[in-house]
């Protein structure tokens, strides 16, 4: 098996939840929209997030501000937000310093996707990045771990890991592309889903279990 390390994005290596607080909370602030408003994005946006959500926003309430510049200023609210922990950004150095090659598959639009990876500090520690918003697919797709192995300029043909938070997108996703998956405990499990290879609580510990791997 070749030393392929695919991993998530959101919720995974980086904190999205504290990032999407902090955004909407500022974009708010910013414009003066009313607790109902604020309330409507913490809810549309809690599982992701597209420059069409703020055209219906703009709909609903009614706002003045254009629907393409509140979604540009979130894009720069999220990555200014977003974080990496060091100790994960030291665990990404470990893998390349041991020969793996590492990939993104993270679904979202391209555009917030990038900015995130970017500013967290992830960019320069990966191979290649995957974004849905590049083919207008998601994961569980298997197109998407193809794309994401291509452009680590590798192929899935000779297996690898995936590691995630979602056991359908993710961990589903990632046994029918052929991959061994590291499941990071974030949600329930659905009962009538096969386990993942390993079961672990932080993105550190499934790193340590790659660095283990021969």
């Amino acid at each position: 098996m070749q030393k392929l390390a695919l991993f998530d994005l959101d919720g995974t290596l980086a904190d999205r939840q504290s990032a999407l607080n902090d955004a909407v909370t500022g974009l708010c602030q910013t414009h003066g929209l009313s607790p109902d408003a604020e309330q409507w994005l913490r809810t549309e946006l809690a599982d992701r997030a597209n420059a069409t959500d703020f055209a219906r926003l703009q709909e609903a309430f009614g706002l003045e501000v254009p629907a393409a510049q509140l979604w540009q200023e979130y894009v720069s609210l999220m990555a200014s937000a977003v974080t990496c922990r060091p100790k994960v950004l030291e665990g990404l150095t470990r893998l390349r310093a041991d020969a793996w090659t590492i990939g993104i598959v993270t679904n979202g639009a391209s555009d917030i996707q990038r900015a995130k990876i970017t500013a967290a500090g992830l960019a320069d520690l990966v191979d290649g990045i995957a974004v849905s918003g590049d083919l207008e697919i998601r994961k569980p797709d298997r197109r998407l771990f193809d794309l994401a192995a291509t452009r680590c300029g590798t192929n899935l043909g000779a297996g690898g890991w995936m590691t995630g938070d979602n056991p359908a997108g993710d961990i589903g996703g990632g046994r029918e592309a052929g991959l061994r998956t590291i499941w990071l405990r974030r949600r329930p499990w659905p009962d009538d889903f096969p386990p993942a290879d390993h079961t672990v609580d932080d993105v550190t510990d499934a790193i340590n279990i790659l660095l283990e791997t021969e």
